[in-house]
């Protein structure tokens, strides 16, 4: 009997529809896709679109329940929740003894948290010595802070980190009452109790909410005979099982934002790049460096939490977004989009349909200035100019795209337009186009300088519906490279259904022990199990930010053993020199393979630079270091690097590691180091002593044998 071949299945739902993809678990081949509207209004509320597209899309194509290996589903319901203010009232019981219970009675109280103008995230706070604490105290504060209108029970009690004891002992009462409740160490293992608090108090104002959904999703799964155990989108681009969504939703907020850009990095080579996920109101915009993206805490209602999510930035253009018009001039684009003011695009309007246009003006919502312009056609229909008729008028959209609409309607719809602004057609169009660039731009450079990205190597990428009506533009204005995203409108739900699991710990540490390395090394490996990884294909890094002493370990893998990469052909040597080059802005001709294992290759250029009149030489070493698809992972100028077996550690890695230390009165002051080696690339950046280097590496490396080698490249 002929073997069935094994799919992935990614589900997204998104504001206005759900999306669904069927994946090959081999070749990672998009074998369909699908789209239906998202069931808000439905009594069984968005589980009820992922039940129907579920059913739909595996029909379509004859997929027995068995055959699939993994399935998943990103979500905006974290983030639309706290939006609209449409969270559970949470109690908080506040825990601390002595001096310490001082700062803890108010430290633990964040009073009503604000989600958004005028919606608030309502808390009830009562304070506990943890002293001498009985089971009948924890009760009657519970009943307390429910007869008060709360439906969520957060116990914080200060340096609970280190002793969750009390915390757990809140928790199991509040369970036995009935009551959803959570414990601040849960979330966050940090030390700070106020921000602990606040990001606690969130995650638990999501739990009723997100449990109703989570549960009727499981259901449905089950009910389709799936056997695969169903995964959940997290902010960080990682997926987690749905016991640990039901403990921390907090962490699907954002969650959308990051399914995008990492479906865009499994499909293209990208080493920097800014991604784009333009739909047809908003665009979201993130950055890849070094191949990898970029995280920062998120921010609730303009404060600080311990949610360590994707760094995305949403900017109210896209391809639906309308264009405002005063005194006879085009003055702005945005943040209105055709949908919110329920008009079709002018692009989309088949030829005969655009008669005698004359411009309208309106306000698409309560309070909008009545400056939004749309077109008025002679047989009562009307149409909303947008970006993608701009974009469409000015030839940037590719034959075949997703956003390619019909020239000559955008035309004929236009020429009202540019008639009333005093310009000529493709002047409007231009117009339009140049205000939404300068409005994206600003937030671009922003990220190009919080990020030290190099200008010159950037490839802007285009992902979502409407990529292609803004990127293309703005590359050839600002002088950047670009592509536009394979399967760019189904880039979200494809990044869904192949994303790993994902956990990160963090520890407020001070100058870490080999000891202390191992145990958070232990526990993240324990919960990402837990959340749903084999443990075989589990990676952990350890990272130490010595300045806010945290010790910090972030472990992927996936749920099932990925023997090979994603079906991505190795680039050839010559292709690596040229992208090696173009990274470090050095000639191709100067640049040479210096070395390999693993999946990396390491290229590297010497500059010399002569001063005080030819008789002084300076050497700089550029290095870049490339995987085997080509994607560069690490470049730098003013560089050591060698190649060393795992034998070599004690003497000749100790020399090496000594000799681009610099040595004061006060102190020496360790190289910056990176390793390579097999399929890892191991950060070393944040260590401060060569001992506390070299018990990492031990750790990460005890699978190695003796003539295993390593890459290693040190820097200052």
């Amino acid at each position: 009997m002929m073997d069935r071949r094994k799919v992935r299945v990614g589900i997204d739902v998104g504001g206005t529809f759900t999306d669904a993809a069927v994946i090959d678990n081999e070749t990672y081949e998009v074998i369909t896709k699908m789209k239906i509207p998202t069931t808000h209004h439905d009594e069984d509320g968005v589980a009820k679109g992922i039940v129907q597209i579920l059913n739909q899309i595996l029909e379509s194509q004859g997929i027995l329940p068995d055959d699939v290996t993994f399935i998943a589903h990103g979500t905006t319901q974290a983030t639309n929740a706290l939006l609209e203010g449409d969270v559970a009232r949470v109690g908080i019981i506040g825990m601390g003894s002595g001096l310490d219970g001082i700062s803890a009675r108010s430290e633990s109280n964040p009073g009503n948290i604000e989600l958004a103008p005028g919606k608030y995230l309502k808390t009830y706070h009562t304070y506990l010595d943890s002293k001498n604490l009985k089971e009948e105290d924890i009760a009657a504060a519970i009943d307390d802070l429910a007869k008060q209108g709360a439906e969520v029970i957060v116990a914080s009690e200060a340096y609970s980190v280190d002793d969750p004891t009390n915390e757990l002992r809140v928790v199991e009462i509040a369970h036995k009452k009935g009551i959803y409740a959570t414990g601040g160490h849960e979330i966050s293992q940090l030390y700070g109790l106020k921000t602990r608090t606040r990001t606690a108090v969130v995650n638990a104002s999501l739990i009723p909410k997100m449990m109703e959904t989570a549960n009727m999703t499981e259901k449905s799964v089950k009910n389709a005979n799936i056997k695969s155990p169903l995964m959940i989108m997290r902010c960080d681009g990682g997926v987690m099982s749905i016991d640990e969504v039901r403990k921390r939703p907090i962490l699907t907020m954002l969650s959308g934002l990051a399914a995008g850009v990492a479906g865009a990095l499994m499909y293209e080579k990208i080493s920097d790049g800014i991604f784009f996920e333009v739909g047809g109101t908003s665009v979201d915009i993130s950055v890849i460096k070094n191949g990898k993206v970029m995280i920062k805490n998120a921010q609730v209602g303009g404060h600080r939490t311990y949610l360590q999510s994707l760094d995305v930035r949403t900017l109210g253009i896209a391809g639906g977004s309308m264009i405002k018009v005063a005194n006879g001039r085009i003055i702005d684009i945005g943040p209105r989009s055709a949908h919110i003011a329920g008009k079709e695009y002018e692009a989309f309007a088949p030829s005969d349909q655009i008669v005698q246009p004359k411009v309208k003006f309106i306000s698409p919502r309560d309070g909008d200035p009545q400056e939004y312009v749309i077109c008025e056609s002679g047989n009562g229909k009307d149409y909303s100019y947008t970006l993608a008729g701009a974009a469409n008028i000015l030839g940037y959209i590719p034959e075949g795209d997703y956003a390619e609409g019909n020239k000559v309607s955008a035309i004929s719809a236009w020429e009202a337009l540019a008639a009333h602004v005093g310009l000529t057609v493709e002047e409007a169009a231009r117009a339009v186009m140049n205000i939404a660039i300068d409005k994206t731009m600003k937030t671009v450079n922003d990220m190009i300088e919080d990020y030290e990205l190099d200008r010159s190597f950037v490839t802007l990428v285009g992902g979502g519906g409407s990529g292609a009506v803004l990127v293309p533009a703005m590359a050839e204005r600002e002088h950047m490279k670009f592509r536009i995203a394979n399967n760019a409108p189904y880039v979200s739900t494809i990044g869904v259904a192949l994303a790993m699991v994902k956990e990160q710990l963090e520890r407020t540490v001070v100058n870490p022990t080999e000891g202390d390395i191992k145990r958070i090394r232990a526990e993240v490996l324990e919960r990402i199990v837990k959340s749903g990884a084999s443990e075989d294909t589990v990676e952990v890094t350890i990272e130490i930010d010595s300045q806010k002493n945290i010790l910090r370990a972030i472990a992927t893998g996936s749920t099932e053993l990925r023997s090979k990469e994603l079906g991505q052909e190795a680039m050839s040597i010559e292709d690596m020199r040229t992208t090696a080059a173009q990274s470090v802005d050095q000639p191709v001709e100067s640049t040479v393979l210096a070395a390999q294992t693993g999946r990396w290759s390491v290229f590297s250029n010497e500059r010399v630079k002569k001063s005080f009149f030819g008789l002084m030489k300076k050497r700089t070493t550029y290095a870049s270091v490339l995987d085997r698809e080509g994607v560069v992972r690490f470049k730098k100028g003013n560089v050591q690097f060698t190649k060393i077996t795992k034998s070599q550690f004690g003497g000749y890695l100790g020399e090496f590691l000594d000799d681009n230390t610099i040595y004061s009165d006060a102190n020496a002051t360790i190289p910056k180091a990176f390793v390579f080696y097999k399929e890892k690339m191991l950060d070393l950046t944040g260590m401060q002593t060569k001992e506390q280097l070299m018990s990492i590496l031990e750790i990460e490396t005890e699978m190695l044998v003796a003539e295993d080698e390593l890459i290693v490249i040190a820097y200052q």
